[in-house]
């Protein structure tokens, strides 16, 4: 039995609560993509935001049950949803240069989405500095993999602000784990949001907040579940806070963090194909 209290970091779930049914100042809207079903939750004002503790923005998410499902096709088609979704925010259109912040633990698999990511990214910021004609077509795009405040003694928001003075990035997307309170969207869901992140919100290990404000620079946060609060199905209040994974969290990690590269190749490098970033990354 899921409950409605159980920590979540997808806007598309906390709102389609009973108790937020009639909540004013927000907008929900669904569609398909490329075959994959997205839901859009706008929030538009304080009280909407206060209610669900969502900061006001958009939250885009997109659905992978066809890619799961292994359908033919299904990862390209997934990976050009999940771009067209990136570049439906204007702070993606009207950058040239981007910081993509890979957050996380590699050593802990479901914590290990950020790391995962970066494997598969196109890096060209230090092409662009040195041949800069050769590579015009592409955006400038480099990576940090932050790590975590228990190995690297730093603070991820820390790492990145001092970063980002140095680089000065047009925009910053910032690609992490997060958590849910259904079993069913466990690696099955990738949220992107223009309101920034808290890296280990969702298990109740919240650090400083990457936005905006923080940073200097536009946040676009890209995540995707991979545990949810044993609470959500577990009558024993001792439960809460015990957080579960799938048993082949090691799989499905690897997998989508894949999709989410690729998709964020094809976002912050529009003229490339899938057959380009697999001749780029493989």
């Amino acid at each position: 039995m899921q409950r409605s209290n159980v920590r979540t970091d997808l806007a598309s779930e906390v709102v389609q609560r009973p108790e937020n049914a009639s909540l004013a100042g927000l907008e929900l809207n669904e569609e398909r993509i490329c075959g994959c079903r997205v839901t859009a939750v706008k929030i538009n004002d304080g009280e909407a935001s206060k209610v669900l503790c969502k900061p006001i923005g958009n939250y885009l998410t997109l659905e992978l049950d066809e890619y799961i499902r292994r359908r033919e096709n299904s990862f390209s088609d997934a990976a050009n949803a999940l771009s067209q979704l990136m570049r439906r925010f204007a702070e993606i259109q009207n950058a040239q240069s981007f910081l993509v912040a890979c957050l996380g633990n590699r050593a802990i698999t479901p914590d290990a989405v950020g790391p995962e990511v970066s494997d598969s990214l196109i890096v060209t910021r230090h092409l662009k500095q040195s041949l800069p004609q050769e590579f015009a077509a592409l955006s400038s795009v480099a990576v940090l993999r932050t790590g975590v405040l228990g190995t690297t003694g730093i603070e991820s928001a820390q790492s990145l602000k001092a970063l980002c003075g140095l680089i000065q990035p047009d925009c910053v997307i910032a690609v992490d784990a997060l958590a849910s309170g259904e079993l069913d969207r466990l690696c099955r869901n990738v949220q992107i949001c223009d309101s920034g992140i808290a890296p280990g919100s969702g298990v109740g290990n919240d650090r400083a907040e990457l936005n905006r404000e923080s940073l200097g620079v536009p946040v676009i946060a890209v995540g995707v579940p991979t545990v949810i609060d044993a609470a959500a199905f577990c009558a024993d209040e001792s439960a809460a806070g015990l957080f579960v994974t799938p048993r082949n969290i090691d799989e499905l990690v690897r997998s989508v963090s894949k999709l989410v590269a690729y998709g964020l190749n094809l976002a912050l490098h529009p003229g490339l194909s899938i057959a380009d970033v697999d001749m780029l990354v493989e």
